[in-house]
């Protein structure tokens, strides 16, 4: 069966019966039936009929799914393509990012094809003034990043008086990014009686505030949670336990035995990125970063790498894989666990799509074995713990590929235009047949590469089940954490300071600095603290040692989205 957003077409003689009860107009049964899709998935049958029918919508549903057209095909329908020039759109579509700008236009553009429908992406990175050219020539749909929006509601190049629905989709991932007041201010500008649809893979308190602000008695559909995540029985999924200072070789072993055609390793902070691209190419993979300090020409360029084969392993954070579909993809790596069960989900769906199987792998750290748990609880499937494969097996599946490869030699049809080489290898020395052909299969086999001589130490701990929960830090007199320099008496390490420049008029909470803090250091939680928090200002305790290397990780990276001043802190 194929559906929308899963896969090419495979024909020219599909039928869109199964779009006609959705009550879809001839033009978009047209397109469908010229694209090759027969059946709409889960969340097209749910929803379309709702949003046709003008409600206000959330939609809670994970990427390859088919929310794209859940949306697309209703604005479509309501279009007015007939009516003359239009200047002004009459949809508005607000993504996380650039990627997922282009492919949402380009989806809208092939949906409406018949319908004469103009589309515009506009989004950052792009030149303004091609986005303005564009917007004045008229346009039906507009599909933008919101800071673009923003910045061309300012300059009042995106009228949005005629605008009927309003579409934020992966709402949680731009609020995760900062945006928040940039939605708020978007939909604000927007008419009072307008429709809004939300899409969201989770659906965080945040999200719930949105829908009670700005939409009316909204319908609540929910796609894909848990153990029915679509493809996710598909994707056998694996994890192994190592030592932070292990696992980039532990990367390189895995992906050794596994050979995969094309990987996608998911990191948490771009310097991570940078840093394990280096890594993966000096092992020999042809490995591509990805991640938001790119600009719009050096990501295309990735991209196109990767699609056509030139690249096989592709780096990236969560925020830029945003909106990825990539069909040669056969292997997803989570390089550390992922702290909500739900992003791991979501990040795995990228393998296990439309029917294809595929492997999902994640490096655990001993003390993240705990997160598994919640992962399987969350899924109701198991994830299979096992031993980082071992210098023997390495060697092992070498031997196999190079079996392999001589294997398929034997099977060609031109291998008596060598038999002049054998003749003069036989007449030069004292080696026979057997010896030769040894020679030749050490030429084959060295050429896939040295052999790794490192064992890696297995750090699995077997106490999942068990939910061990880590010791509770000093707390002062009140039973809340202590002041700075109560904590510091506690602590038997001695305790630096570090200044952040974003306070409560930020937005920022504790765990806001503990997460970005983690995530760029690698200090675990129960090593940041004390934490005071002002208006303008936050600072925050971590052990002395690691000052210095926090306020140096931590200089490029934000805080709730925001750019944040960092330095040491003297008390």
């Amino acid at each position: 069966m194929t559906t929308i957003d899963d896969v090419p077409p495979d024909g020219d003689d599909a039928s869109p019966d199964g779009f006609v009860a959705l009550g879809l107009r001839a033009e978009l049964l047209g397109a469908l039936a010229d694209l090759g899709y027969e059946e709409p998935t889960p969340i097209q049958r749910e929803t379309i009929p709702h949003i046709l029918a003008g409600r206000d919508l959330v939609g809670r549903a994970a990427t390859g799914t088919g929310k794209t057209a859940a949306f697309a095909l209703p604005v479509l329908e309501h279009l007015d393509t007939k009516g003359g020039r239009t200047t002004a759109p009459s949809a508005l579509v607000l993504v996380p990012t650039r990627e997922l700008a282009v492919q949402v236009s380009e989806a809208i553009f092939k949906y409406g094809r018949h319908l004469g429908a103009r589309v515009v992406p506009i989004y950052g990175g792009q030149p303004i003034y091609r986005q303005l050219e564009q917007l004045d020539r008229g346009v039906h749909v507009v599909v933008a990043t919101p800071g673009r929006a923003v910045d061309h509601i300012g300059r009042g190049s995106l009228p949005l008086d005629d605008v009927r629905i309003v579409v934020l989709d992966e709402a949680d991932e731009m609020l995760d990014m900062g945006f928040a007041d940039d939605l708020e201010a978007i939909l604000e500008a927007t008419p009072e009686h307008r429709q809004t649809v939300l899409f969201s893979a989770t659906m965080p308190p945040r999200i719930t505030a949105i829908a009670r602000r700005h939409q009316r008695d909204p319908i609540h559909i929910e796609i894909g949670s848990g153990a029915s995540e679509p493809g996710t029985e598909l994707i056998r999924q694996r994890a192994y336990v190592v030592q932070r200072a292990h696992k980039a070789a532990a990367l390189g072993r895995i992906l050794d035995i596994e050979s995969p055609r094309a990987t996608l390793v998911f990191c948490r902070t771009r310097g991570e990125v940078d840093q394990l691209t280096v890594t993966m190419n000096g092992r020999g993979y042809r490995a591509e970063a990805l991640h938001g300090g790119m600009d719009q020409q050096q990501r295309d360029r990735v991209m196109a790498r990767l699609r056509d084969g030139t690249a096989e392993l592709l780096l990236a954070t969560d925020v830029a894989a945003r909106g990825l579909d990539v069909d040669t993809l056969t292997h997803v790596v989570n390089y550390d666990v992922p702290s909500a069960p739900e992003s791991y989900v979501h990040r795995i769906g990228r393998v296990g799509r439309a029917g294809r199987e595929g492997i999902a792998i994640t490096l655990a750290e001993p003390r993240e074995q705990r997160l598994l748990g919640n992962i399987e609880r969350l899924t109701r499937q198991q994830i299979s713990i096992e031993s980082v494969p071992t210098v023997a097996d390495l060697r092992a599946r070498r031997r196999e590929a190079t079996v392999a490869a001589v294997t398929d030699a034997l099977e060609s049809d031109d291998l008596a235009e060598l038999a002049p080489v054998l003749a003069t290898l036989s007449e030069r020395g004292d080696h026979d047949a057997k010896q030769i052909a040894l020679a030749a299969l050490k030429l084959v086999h060295d050429a896939a590469g040295a052999d790794d001589d490192l064992e890696i130490p297995d750090a699995r701990r077997f106490d999942r089940q068990r939910g061990d929960r880590p010791k509770k830090g000093p707390r002062g007199r009140s039973g809340k954490p202590g002041s700075l320099r109560e904590r510091e008496r506690d602590n038997a390490e001695p305790t630096g300071y570090v200044y952040v420049g974003l306070g409560r008029r930020g937005g920022v909470r504790p765990g806001d600095l503990v997460g970005a803090i983690a995530n760029e250091s690698g200090l675990s939680g129960r090593e940041i603290g004390p934490i005071r928090i002002a208006d303008t200002y936050s600072v925050v305790g971590v052990p002395e040692r690691s000052v210095d290397h926090v306020v140096r990780v931590m200089t490029d990276s934000s805080i709730r989205g925001k750019a944040a001043r960092i330095r040491r802190y003297e008390q």
